[in-house]
């Protein structure tokens, strides 16, 4: 790797607006008219214009295992098939999430000498066992059946509450009125932390895919200093739980052997992987949701005529989303696939938004079907040890609220155009103007 690509993975100083005016490109451009070796589908600009999925087709099409040694995140290889993506998520030994191998995305370098705690945040999805096994082992109580049967009258009541204050007949954002709202609430349930309180939360969980988006930072350090209140909010929440142990996530991580004698960066790293899985996936997959039935209005008066398909259109919408764009892993050793070889150190790209639309693997899949058969089996959610532990919660809360949205409107319309996250790790909608009108 140069030593310029080196300097943007390290340097947390640097201007993040002479990145982004660095990196600058055209999204407007055809992929197809791009040379293959230059095709480089993680710009985050392609994902803050929506323009990224045509890449991906390309890349199944023509070279599925693509190494890419330009842009703004130097050398590593693009997955883009279902199967391949499979055999590096389900291979774990072979392929590293270890924060000190390079982590879990892009950009991402393995450590050299003292990490600086202000910016190095372990958690224990950049693990690999044994460490990762024992700290997923203290939270996964969290996610029985009994405690998800527990947590669904919860989510109703609130679901419930959220979409009754909703203004009849007057466009708003759904993402901050509504998808927000739910996960949050969620959130501070699962914490134990006051509903007041769920905003910071949300606040923390948008900071960290925007810490290198000059719209809300000058300078990654900016962001990780703001990331920094987080731990000290958590802090206090920690203490108290030493003294006041309940059923809650804050208090299974303060009593868990694996957890409770964390270094403040690795508590921090911790809370902010609990609250982005908690919120970016589940509350994106709400927007996007209605998005696609917006956009897709057979798919919608099929749902108005069989609201019983509301479970399975909940997966549905969760492959089309792809609210996780990729998850990286590190080569251990010299590995083939598809005939590539992919050597020792090298960066991996599971892109799951393009094996989710693989048609090889899953029939139709550039359509939103909300019957789906076998809907389930998509690559949202991950595979093997660190397929996603709170799956069930987001699912839940999709779930319920579209069969709460049903009892209540005949219609959630798009009213304007929807604006998107600027990241190429979580694919997210920021805005989304909508009018609801009532049964």
């Amino acid at each position: 790797m140069s030593e310029d690509n080196v300097a943007i993975g390290r340097d947390y100083t640097r201007k993040n607006a002479e990145m982004a005016a660095r990196w600058k490109i055209d999204v407007n451009r055809d992929p197809g008219s791009i040379p293959l070796e230059e095709l480089d589908p993680a710009h985050d600009d392609l994902f803050g214009a929506n323009k990224v999925l045509p890449y991906f087709e390309r890349l199944r099409k023509e070279d599925p295992v693509h190494l890419n040694e330009t842009g703004p995140y130097g050398r590593y290889w693009s997955i883009t098939k279902y199967e391949d993506i499979m055999f590096v998520d389900t291979n774990h030994k072979l392929f590293s999430s270890d924060i000190r191998n390079g982590g879990i995305r892009l950009g991402g370098l393995p450590l050299e000498g003292e990490p600086d705690p202000l910016t190095y945040l372990p958690m224990f999805i950049m693990e690999d066992p044994p460490k990762h096994d024992e700290q997923r082992k203290v939270v996964q109580p969290m996610f029985t059946p009994q405690n998800l049967a527990d947590l669904e009258p919860v989510i109703r009541e609130r679901a419930g509450q959220i979409l009754d204050e909703l203004p009849r007949g007057e466009t708003f954002n759904w993402v901050r009125e509504v998808s927000v709202e739910l996960t949050g609430r969620t959130l501070a349930t699962l914490f134990n932390v006051p509903q007041e309180d769920r905003h910071k939360l949300i606040h923390w969980s948008d900071t960290v895919e925007r810490i290198g988006d000059p719209e809300y930072f000058e300078t990654p350090e900016d962001a990780f200093k703001e990331l920094w209140n987080c731990w000290e909010y958590f802090d206090g929440v920690w203490k108290d739980r030493l003294e006041n142990p309940g059923s809650d996530l804050i208090s299974m991580l303060a009593h868990g052997e694996s957890t409770k004698n964390m270094p403040p960066n690795e508590y921090l790293g911790n809370m902010l992987l609990l609250i982005v899985g908690g919120n970016d996936t589940t509350r994106n997959s709400i927007t996007g949701g209605v998005l696609a039935l917006n956009q897709h209005q057979d798919e919608y008066r099929k749902l108005k005529d069989n609201p019983d398909v509301i479970p399975n259109m909940v997966s549905e919408i969760i492959r089309w989303q792809s609210p996780v764009a990729h998850m990286c892993r590190t080569a251990m050793e010299d590995v083939e696939v598809r005939g590539k070889t992919i050597r020792k150190g090298d960066k991996v790209a599971m892109w799951y938004v393009s094996g989710n639309r693989d048609d090889e693997k899953i029939d139709r899949a550039n359509e939103f079907l909300i019957d789906r058969e076998g809907a389930r089996h998509h690559l949202s959610f991950g595979f093997g040890i660190h397929r996603c532990i709170g799956n069930r919660v987001g699912e839940m809360q999709l779930r319920i609220l579209w069969e709460e949205i049903m009892k209540r409107f005949s219609n959630v319309e798009v009213v304007a155009e929807p604006k998107y996250l600027r990241s190429n790790f979580i694919r997210g909608i920021t805005e989304l103007p909508v009018v609801v009108h009532a049964k």
